[in-house]
């Protein structure tokens, strides 16, 4: 591969290390304000790292890059591994006494918006810990939603071209739409945080609390200031505001754009909107109906909790609001399967997405009618567009590797002493970045502070394969990638 390319990913990997080395700041002004020595670890931390990150940046400052898809799957992971590393430090030296391998677990399970912790006693943790935590959320999902709309398409590795959305607009150059759906999505994200912060408070959190929750809520991220999560707050109106806007955050951005930007409201109609409320709803009542006749809860609060259970895990946020473990083996057996779904393409959200879903159920029936009339033409189609034979060969190709490196996660996670379920779940909770797993230890009521060292490794390293679609980091470990 031509050293230019190496070159220029590194560089701008330094620079986006050098711009979140300088938010440390903000977590060391709050840890100042509420006088917790923390402050100085933040303020050392952007120090180092901004002092490193400014010093390679110089190093391999050049010409202006060539973007090639080499180029983009090499600069995609190592995006990834610097924020992930850069996000760490604050951690590692941090007076909650993580070892690394905890520390880059809580660093990328923020940064991925995964929501698994290591981190026990949230309730008295220092406050720059928490709003640090938030802010990779935060930043995660901008990151996470500018690869589904425009650098996964490109890469033809996952998501949904975003241009074709655009067909109207063919004379307008690529770049300017770009820039401006951009700013168009920056914006809407903002106005998200804000307006669910104001109404978390409200509804009766404390200024901390909702600041630091609808960061995690908008990123689909799940991490929180208290153990217990949104059920330390007992409150079923903050539960269906969470709902509310962990659905919203769990649609293509890409719909909220062109609504704001074109006042298309056509695109409602995106299939995948459709089949991601559907099987929530489904999965959701069921479980409400499930709580009322089996375990005797009030329909109105089996409802508010089954709703937001279900919409925490479909859209891979993570919080909790009790024990769904205790509901019942139904309620388990639902929770591990909604643990794989996931949002749709070009959301926070992250899991299978409901497009592949649509694409494999579509592909699938192609195929038995093909046997039924051989000489028959039978296509795939995406509401009214046809799928090309290249899309339904990558969601294949997803879907089997998903499998695969789950299911040789799992036998990892059962070698290094765990049981099944805690085995299995953790892996598919990583991998879909989820948060939450299923059982005793890293169930709903525990977290991920007492697995060891290794597991932990693996997890991350789950966590980022799932988070980058897998394929996109299987195509850099292959030989072929790396030759002229």
């Amino acid at each position: 591969m031509n050293a230019t390319i190496y070159q220029s990913a590194i560089n701008i990997a330094a620079k986006v290390g050098l711009y979140l080395s300088l938010t440390m700041f903000i977590p060391a002004l709050v840890d100042l304000y509420f006088a917790h020595p923390d402050w100085k670890v933040f303020a050392l931390s952007a120090c180092l790292m901004g002092s490193l990150s400014l010093v390679t940046v110089a190093a391999t400052q050049g010409g202006p890059p060539v973007f090639n898809r080499k180029m983009g799957f090499l600069l995609v992971n190592l995006l990834w591994l610097v924020v992930s590393f850069v996000g760490a430090i604050p951690f590692w030296l941090s007076s909650v006494n993580l070892d690394f391998a905890e520390a880059l677990f809580e660093s990328v399970s923020g940064i991925t918006t995964t929501g698994s912790t290591v981190i026990a006693g949230l309730d008295n943790a220092p406050p720059g810990i928490l709003v640090w935590r938030s802010l990779l959320h935060w930043l995660g999902g901008i990151g996470i939603v500018a690869l589904g709309l425009f650098v996964m398409p490109y890469l033809r590795v996952g998501g949904l071209s975003f241009f074709k959305m655009e067909s109207s607009d063919t004379t307008e150059k690529p770049f300017a739409r770009i820039v401006t759906y951009t700013r168009a999505f920056v914006l809407i994200y903002i106005v998200l945080t804000v307006t669910c912060a104001i109404i978390y408070g409200y509804l009766g959190m404390n200024r901390f609390d909702a600041i630091n929750h609808s960061m995690s809520t908008i990123a689909t991220g799940g991490f929180s200031t208290h153990d217990a999560s949104l059920g330390y707050f007992n409150s079923l109106p903050i539960l269906w505001v969470a709902t509310f806007f962990m659905t919203v955050s769990s649609l293509p951005f890409s719909v909220l754009i062109l609504f704001i930007v074109r006042g298309r409201l056509d695109t409602l109609k995106d299939p995948q909107i459709i089949v991601f409320l559907s099987y929530l709803t489904v999965l959701a009542i069921a479980a409400s109906l499930y709580q009322r006749l089996e375990n005797g809860v009030a329909f109105h609060e089996a409802l508010a909790h089954s709703f937001f259970t279900v919409s925490s895990i479909l859209s891979t946020t993570g919080f909790a609001s009790d024990d769904y473990m205790l509901w019942g083996d139904f309620i388990v057996a639902l929770a591990f399967a909604a643990t794989f779904m996931g949002g749709c393409s070009g959301s926070t959200a992250g899991g299978m997405k409901a497009y592949r879903f649509i694409i494999i159920f579509n592909s699938i029936r192609a195929g038995l009618y093909k046997l039924i009339y051989p000489n028959g033409i039978h296509t795939v189609r995406y509401g009214k567009a046809l799928v090309d034979i290249d899309v339904q060969r990558t969601v294949f190709l997803f879907f089997t590797a998903y499998m695969l490196i789950w299911a040789f996660g799992s036998l990892a996670m059962g070698a290094f002493g765990y049981d099944l379920l805690t085995s299995a779940s953790a892996v598919a909770t990583a991998l879909s970045n989820v948060g939450a797993g299923l059982g005793p230890i890293i169930g709903p009521a525990g977290n991920f502070s007492t697995l060891h060292d290794p597991a932990l490794y693996l997890l991350s390293i789950m966590m980022l394969l799932g988070r980058l679609e897998i394929l996109t980091v299987l195509v850099v470990l292959t030989p072929l990638f790396w030759k002229d």
